[in-house]
């Protein structure tokens, strides 16, 4: 910690609107350190606090409106690639449509606090074609809440924070090498799991030329449309003679689902 509050300190306030801006764009670079910092830094009068704080927010809103504007000229496709390239491909999107279904606009102003939801929310207002205005304020809301929950956080207790990084200081460089050996195995386990996913969905996965196929020669099959409410609204065409169910009643609801014959299921 000691290292970063330096490293803040002489790289100062673009050094927190890159950062910011990136970590926003999706790069798994955690920003909340370098705000807790800077925050101790303001709270020690090395660094001004409101400075601290317009640089943050504007890195953060410009990713956003970015991400909102790629959502208002792309349309789902850009949920699709979010999902591709998230390290939990099998609930990225999902977990997030279902909190913007329920909250709307008002999602945008606790997506900071949420792993995950920070950077699909603002492409999921574009495709939504939310008012750009209205977008912007609700962001720069949850964008300064954000800012200033953390960056006080590092203000209020600068003390314990410095005395924090005088400690990792004594420990040397043992304390960032075990840190960063943290920070890489989670990325492993979770690319790991990952691609376990990805093959045990290509093991279970039907292509759409075979499902034509099936259609085609007559066979008695179910085709299950299981994407969110959503995504359906974003792009309401559908396979032919499919009905629509959502994922969370697939338990609870499953009497609907034949049993003298294949069930296919979809959701993209």
């Amino acid at each position: 910690m000691h290292e970063t509050i330096e490293f803040v300190f002489r790289h100062g306030y673009v050094l927190l609107l890159g950062w910011v801006f990136l970590e926003q764009m999706g790069l798994p670079i955690p920003s909340i350190p370098l705000l807790l910092a800077a925050g101790a830094l303001a709270g020690a009068g090395r660094m001004n606090l409101l400075g601290a704080f317009g640089m943050t927010v504007a890195g953060a809103m410009a990713a956003d409106f970015l991400w909102f504007e790629l959502g208002r000229r792309k349309g789902i496709r850009i949920l699709q690639l979010l999902c591709k390239i998230s390290l939990a491909p099998d609930s990225c999107v999902r977990r997030t449509e279902g909190i913007y279904a329920k909250q709307g606009a008002r999602s945008l102003i606790v997506a900071k606090f949420l792993p995950g939801l920070s950077t699909v929310a603002p492409p999921l207002a574009g495709i939504f074609h939310m008012r750009p205005r209205r977008f912007l304020l609700y962001d720069a809301l949850g964008a300064s809440l954000w800012a200033g929950s953390v960056l006080g956080l590092g203000y209020v207790f600068s003390n314990q924070i410095e005395s924090i990084a005088k400690y990792a200081e004594r420990l040397g460089t043992g304390a960032a090498v075990l840190f960063g050996g943290a920070f890489a195995a989670y990325i492993v386990w979770k690319f790991i799991a990952r691609r376990r996913f990805l093959k045990e969905l290509r093991i279970a996965r039907i292509s759409p030329a075979e499902l034509k196929r099936k259609m085609d020669s007559g066979e008695e099959i179910t085709i299950v449309d299981l994407r969110h409410a959503l995504d359906f609204e974003a792009d309401p065409e559908t396979i032919p003679g499919a009905f629509r169910m959502d994922a969370d009643e697939l338990q609870e609801k499953n009497e609907r689902l034949p049993r003298d014959r294949e069930v296919i299921l979809y959701c993209t």
